[in-house]
Parts: C-alpha cells; structure tokens; sequence
C-alpha cells in the first residue's frame, strides 16, 4: 500500500449557528490507495464529513487538504477532478435526458472521440445491467437503478478517488456483489476510497480501514 495521505483533516469543526458541533475536533489521515470505512450511526455525522471533504460545506473551524493543498484554495470542481463523489441522494447526480446520455456527459464534454464515448457507456451499462433503461429518464427509474446509475457516471470519469456515501442503497445482494468485485478491481489499480456505510457486510469486504463515528467524534480507528 501507499503510504502518501490523500486527505487530511487537521482539528475540523463543524456545526449551525448556535447547535453542538456536528464535526467535533477530527484529526484524520487517510492514504491514497487504502479502502476506508467510516461508520456511525445515524446523525453521527458521517455525511457531513464527507460533504466537508468535498468542499461543499466549509468547516466552522480546521482544514481540509486534498493532496497536500488547503480546499478552500480550490473550486469544487477541482476537487471534484480528484475525487468521484457519490451523493446519499442519487437523483442530485442526474441532469441529462435519458440513462445514456447521463454516462457519456462527461466524455462528450471532454471531446473524447463518440465512438469511443459510446463503448465505455456500452461497458457500463452492461456492468449494472442497465441496458434496458438506456433511453428512459434517470429522474423515472427505481431508487435501485438510480444509484447503480450514479455510480456508473462517477466511474466513467476514470476519477483516481472515490468517495461514497451509502453506495449499497437499494440495492439486492447479487447487485451489491457486482459493486464488490468492481470496486475491489478498480483498488487493485491503485484507486483508493473512503465508503460512508450502514452496511457491514459491504464494508467487510473491502477495508482496509475503519473508522467509527459518534456525535462527530472518532471513537475508534483501525487497520486490518
């Protein structure tokens, strides 16, 4: 494993105006090519962490660096060039017509040749077997075929990060086990990840770190 951290957050607080801190002093280093877990249970702040470290919200106090470079230097979309993020919501992913025109966004906006575009979208769909719903709306299919969707157009961007909030939300097991083993080949290639989970048997099988979440505090981090 590589042993250069990719994020670091360096005393994080966060809270509204005049709540207890959601994000309570978090010191944290995270590698680059290692699968961490972050656990909690609900409200223990593990969303809004994520959302701190993607820049979409700003930290009452402490800092977040990506690659050794303070955030809030950065645009959203420079983070976002390092880092495929999942939302808990899948839909704030969605702005194209139909399922396939959704995954090959990004390539046609990079001006990548279309026959190539419409390979990798071929790929992809047949992965998340997601065929059959290539010319229906991403805002009209079930909870399930939406977030395989979302993940589908986080992986087409070829991102060197990942950060996924509740990946296996309706999802059954066979189709859990089909992001098993991609995100478990896509690691294999040196991508690294930070999965925000309720689900422990999908954690399970793919750490090689945890870390547990209360009243935004870690109570516990550990490596196998």
């Amino acid at each position: 494993m590589n042993s250069l951290n990719f994020i670091e957050l360096r005393n994080l607080y966060f809270e509204y105006k005049e709540e207890n801190p959601i994000i309570n002093n978090i010191n944290l280093k995270i590698k680059k090519d290692e699968v961490t877990a972050i656990l909690g249970p609900n409200g223990s702040g593990k969303t809004t962490l994520g959302k701190l470290i993607m820049g979409i919200l700003r930290p009452t106090d402490g800092q977040v660096y990506i690659s050794n470079k303070d955030i809030l230097n950065m645009t959203l979309a420079q983070i976002g060039s390092k880092i495929g993020y999942l939302f808990q919501n899948p839909e704030k992913h969605f702005f194209s017509n139909t399922v396939e025109e959704e995954l090959g966004f990004v390539l046609r906006l990079k001006g990548l040749n279309e026959d190539y575009v419409e390979n990798q979208v071929e790929e992809l769909l047949k992965l998340f077997q997601l065929e059959y719903l290539k010319k229906s709306s991403p805002l009209l299919i079930s909870q399930g075929e939406k977030q395989r969707l979302a993940i589908a157009a986080i992986l087409i961007n070829d991102p060197e990060y990942l950060l996924l909030d509740e990946p296996t939300t309706g999802l059954d097991m066979e189709r859990k086990d089909i992001l098993i083993k991609v995100l478990k080949e896509l690691n294999k290639k040196g991508i690294g990840m930070t999965i925000i989970s309720h689900d422990h048997f999908f954690v399970e099988e793919l750490f090689h770190r945890v870390i547990n979440i209360h009243r935004g505090e870690i109570i516990y981090d550990q490596r196998i």
